[in-house]
């Protein structure tokens, strides 16, 4: 094994050994405290261009198979291990972890004290950080100085490098549609489309670019905003549409990035977290049940507000209607007539826990409610 560093914005470099392909990857640090479901996490398009720590101690057991990934390839920038298995210990494995990421040319790092830098990156926050490996490598300071070139996250625009270049159509099970929903790609997971397709709904999936002409084509009964990277206050355009949308008083459904987008077009401000959520055991309150749901997150950037807090917007008075117990962080808003609400983590929950997985039955309920009022 050639030998591998870690390297952060501000001078900390933890050294290991290369885990995957060997090279150089530049990136933001970030942490994911999942036990399970690092394929999921390694093809979620949210985590485009952040290099990811694994907290669990062991990664890899499972190998890599054909059924699991959340997208057509890995995003992650890089990957930093601990203990990476050697072998693969599933039926359905096609290979190794690491032989995927050398497939791929995911660079990454093992061997390193992963909870030393999770404890770091929650002391100082989420930073630009770096992975070098064999040609890669050059002196500490000429490391550094690479890291602290790169573009932070706060004002990045990635969306549209990791949305469909086309639309397409995801049928409904049984090939009888219910309903009709246009979905813009901001990073979508494919666990969406198929949670939507189980309830009846014809999906169809939009690039990030569409126009509010393009969404109106496919007369929707439903618009859903989807999961995605990159910092929510770049994405002028998509709130636009989203606006469009409401005027249009199609019920709207938006899931982590797109909970942000639509809270923006009801007039709400966003702003980066210190090192975000990233997990599969975050819980949730939902403010008009009392409620706690146990949820998965991945998100870096969070909607201003306080829990409860109503609010005027265009459409009709609105809600902060989740909240993290945790750290009071919004979890979700909604329009008070029940046409648009949203939710900052992932009812889809692929893999991860499925408390949150009605709110898909919520959103079939509103388009009900909508056609029974065009009735």
């Amino acid at each position: 094994m050639s030998e591998a560093a870690l390297v952060l914005e501000d001078g900390r470099i933890f050294r290991g050994e290369a885990f995957g392909a060997t090279g150089t990857t530049l990136g933001e640090a970030v942490f994911c405290t999942g036990m399970t479901g690092y394929q999921e996490t390694l093809t979620d398009p949210s985590y485009h261009r952040q290099i990811v720590v694994a907290t669990a101690p062991q990664i890899g057991n499972t190998g890599w198979n054909d059924e699991d990934d959340e997208s057509a390839r890995i995003w992650v920038a890089g990957y930093a291990v601990r203990d990476p298995s050697r072998r693969s210990s599933s039926w359905r494995a096609t290979g190794t972890l690491d032989d995927e990421l050398v497939a791929q040319g995911v660079v990454g790092i093992a061997g390193i004290d992963t909870r030393a830098v999770v404890r770091h990156l929650r002391e100082r926050g989420s930073m630009r950080a770096g992975i070098f490996s064999g040609d890669g490598l050059a002196p500490a300071d000429e490391l550094v100085r690479r890291v602290l070139d790169q573009p932070s996250m706060l004002g990045a625009d990635l969306a549209g490098e990791v949305s469909t270049a086309s639309s397409y159509v995801v049928e409904p099970d049984g090939g009888q549609a219910r309903f009709t929903v246009a979905a813009l790609d901001l990073g979508i997971k494919s666990n969406t489309p198929r949670m939507l397709a189980a309830r009846g709904v014809r999906v169809h999936v939009l690039p990030a670019s569409a126009s509010v002409e393009d969404v109106l084509a496919v007369s929707p009964d439903g618009f859903f905003l989807s999961n995605g990277p990159g910092d929510p206050a770049t994405a002028d355009a998509q709130v636009a549409l989203t606006r469009a949308v409401l005027e249009a008083r199609v019920p709207t459904f938006g899931i982590c990035f797109g909970n942000q987008l639509l809270a923006r077009a009801l007039g709400r401000g966003t702003y980066k977290m210190r090192y975000g959520h990233r997990g599969m055991n975050i819980p949730v309150v939902e403010h008009a049940t009392g409620r706690v749901a146990i949820t998965a997150q991945n998100h870096g950037f969070a909607v201003e507000g306080e829990a409860g807090e109503e609010f005027d917007t265009p459409y009709g008075r609105a809600v902060v209607s989740h909240t993290c117990p945790n750290d009071g962080t919004v979890e979700g808003v909604a329009l008070l007539d029940g046409s648009a609400f949203s939710v900052q983590y992932h009812p889809e929950a692929a893999a991860g826990p499925h408390d949150a997985a009605d709110l898909f039955d919520r959103f079939t309920a509103s388009m009900q409610t909508s056609k029974d009022g065009h009735a």
